[in-house]
């Protein structure tokens, strides 16, 4: 006996459908509107259901944004939540009757029914306090180095069209470029002002080797005198570079702003500092495992934690047929997590030894980092089980 209840999340409504779990009877059928008052009398509903049928489970189909407050909800609640990926709705649906048609009630009943059928399905623990603030300044971060990277790609871009000498010198994820863009963009510009005032003005960036600033202006200079010719719309483009250098400018300070806030949020998350024990795991990199992978409670095993990640290898066989090949889904987020900390604990004496003993077995760099990772999603899920930090054991003698 018990209830399997299934929701199709949306922005403005949900649908919901309830089961009896032994006799599939439909107990609730119906929209609900994506509001505290709607939402607390669903939440008043499926307890009495709970109380009648017995054990209650709840299924949906998002996790955070739009589905955050009715999470929330059912958290403080207590009845248990759990996550149908989109994936599995999908092919539960299409391998059904009319299985090209779709529609939020029959998404709900398929929901439903794989809560019914699946006890493989994780868990969504509420979210405490300190973990959604954490996966909001992760997602902000992210927004923040989208746009960096777009700016940085349409300066270069606009550079490249009308003084493509000084495009080939630059950097604009440095200072000292953006430093020399901010006054000097054309060719004219910098012969007029001369190397002196170039290197004088590069040097205001600060915190500038003289070298460096020196090398910088030179090369300015000599792309200055190789291209003599004003291209039409120079000036134009030129006023949208500075002011592109003025957005880069302000995104380097707000990220650095965003960062500052991410230490302080992983100063008070109890599972911060074992992750940062873990050689390669930097405060950015530990703040988006924790947004992506939650309590390490989700995953019981470490395997079950490489499958979400995308690093386990995937079993296919048919007939006489057996083999195992690379997942192709899984979250691309937390297995890039995983790959970027393998690659930079490559400088570490036992990442260094384990990444050297997969080349010397003719394995790619590509496909030692990825053994490197996966090695260290045991690791990391040991540390975490355990709540012991990182440490190096020396080999048992022989």
């Amino acid at each position: 006996m018990g209830v399997a209840v299934g929701i199709d999340i949306a922005k403005e409504f949900h649908w919901v459908r309830a089961i009896e779990t032994a006799s599939s009877e439909v107990l609730l059928d119906r929209r609900v509107d994506n509001r505290p008052g709607d939402l607390a009398a669903l939440i008043d509903e499926l307890t009495r259901l709970g109380a009648e049928h017995g054990e209650l489970r709840v299924g949906i189909d998002v996790v955070g944004g739009i589905a955050g407050l009715l999470t929330a909800m059912l958290g403080e609640a207590r009845i248990a939540v759990v996550h149908v990926s989109g994936l599995a709705v999908n092919r539960a649906r299409q391998g059904g009757v009319g299985g090209e048609h779709k529609s939020d009630p029959k998404d709900a009943g398929v929901i439903a029914d794989q809560v019914r059928h699946r006890r493989d399905l994780r868990a969504l623990d509420p979210s405490a306090e300190i973990d959604a603030e954490i996966r909001l300044l992760v997602a902000r971060r992210r927004e923040l180095v989208a746009d960096q990277t777009r700016r940085m790609s349409r300066l270069r871009d606009l550079l490249a069209s009308i003084f493509p000498g000084l495009e080939r010198v630059i950097d604009p994820s440095t200072k000292a470029s953006l430093q020399l863009l901010s006054r000097y963009v054309t060719p004219r510009e910098i012969r007029r002002a001369g190397r002196r005032r170039v290197a004088d003005h590069i040097a205001r960036a600060g915190r500038l080797s003289r070298k460096h600033v020196e090398q910088l202006a030179d090369a300015a200079l000599a792309a200055a005198h190789a291209q003599t010719l004003a291209v039409p719309g120079e000036a134009v483009a030129a006023k949208i570079v500075r002011e592109l250098v003025d957005e880069l400018t302000a995104g380097k300070r707000r990220l650095a702003a965003l960062d500052a806030e991410l230490e302080l949020a992983l100063d008070r998350h109890p599972d911060a500092a074992l992750i940062r024990s873990l050689p390669g795991m930097g405060a950015t990199l530990t703040a988006e495992f924790i947004a992506e992978a939650g309590r390490i409670e989700r995953f019981p095993t470490a395997d079950q934690l490489a499958a979400a990640a995308g690093l386990a290898p995937v079993l296919k066989q048919s007939g006489k047929v057996r083999y195992l090949k690379r997942a192709t889904t899984g979250n691309k987020a937390l297995k890039r997590v995983y790959f970027q900390s393998a690659f930079c604990s490559l400088q570490h004496p036992a990442s260094k030894a384990f990444y050297a003993r997969k080349r010397a077995e003719r394995k790619t760099h590509h496909q030692a980092v990825i053994a490197l990772a996966r090695r260290r999603v045991d690791v990391l899920h040991a540390m975490l089980r355990n709540r012991q930090p990182y440490e190096v054991r020396p080999a048992k003698a022989a």
